[in-house]
């Protein structure tokens, strides 16, 4: 039997629906740590949970299913925010040196992948061991995303929009760096992927943090619920553009 691609196209609404993603992620772990008090040791094993769950589905799906996907991009964003702020909050160990350790969790994963497989390339993936890196790299990304985002805010002192301009701006050099140049696919790749993390974040946090800190104080719920409505809208334009495209290539869908 011909094994089957496991992971989404890196294409336009591919990055639209991470951004969305890393909005719910944000506004559901504040939700889960904050607004119901449970701390944030148990929100980060509520949400690993979630994750060991939905990423068991996803491995042993024969193919590529754009709601499974998506539910581990979501899972791993909300994780990611818990294990951000676990490591300031609880063990304090802050924002800027707990992006480093992050930092040096993906180079590493990242190194592995290359040696066991002899590339990076983030699609198609056909491969379970080479998924396993491929989402194991995907945490450590949306982790570190977090951690640097809340890093500008709270230890730059950077507002909302601004920290959200700021990792905008390095998405944009990222894109025109892979429009023009010959630079490697896959680390561009790496790149924009942590960076929208914070992207998404910071515009989380700006919906839903107080108005004297620069938010719309919408409250991490009412944030969630639309989210999650944008994110079913999305998830049903994928699943249909997906069906098309196998129809059309002739695949079993």
């Amino acid at each position: 039997m011909e094994k089957l691609n496991k992971v989404a196209e890196v294409t336009l609404i591919f990055w639209f629906m991470k951004i969305v993603a890393t909005t719910l992620g944000e506004t559901l772990g504040d939700s889960i740590a904050m607004q119901m008090n449970l701390g944030y040791g148990v929100g980060l094993a509520i949400t690993c949970a979630f994750l060991l769950v939905v990423l068991g589905i996803q491995l042993f799906s024969d193919r590529y299913v754009p709601v499974f996907y998506w539910f581990v991009i979501v899972a791993t964003t909300t994780v990611g925010t818990e294990i951000s702020d676990f490591i300031d909050r609880s063990l304090h160990i802050g924002y800027g040196f707990g992006s480093g350790i992050l930092a040096a969790g993906l180079i590493l994963t990242l190194a592995l992948w290359f040696r066991r497989f002899g590339n990076m390339s983030v699609y198609p993936i056909y491969d379970r061991r080479k998924e396993i890196y491929y989402w194991v790299a995907i945490l450590f990304s949306n982790s570190l995303g977090t951690a640097f985002g809340d890093y500008l805010s709270d230890n730059l002192g950077f507002e909302y929009l601004t920290g959200a301009a700021i990792t905008a701006t390095i998405i944009l050099v990222v894109a025109l760096i892979h429009y023009f140049t010959s630079v490697n696919g896959s680390a561009l790749f790496w790149i924009a992927f942590v960076f929208t993390r914070p992207f998404g974040a910071t515009f989380g946090d700006f919906l839903t943090k107080p108005l004297s800190d620069g938010g719309l104080d919408l409250g991490a719920l009412n944030a969630s619920i639309v989210s999650i409505l944008v994110m079913a809208i999305l998830i049903f334009v994928s699943h249909r553009r997906h069906v098309v495209k196998t129809a059309g290539l002739g695949l079993d869908d």
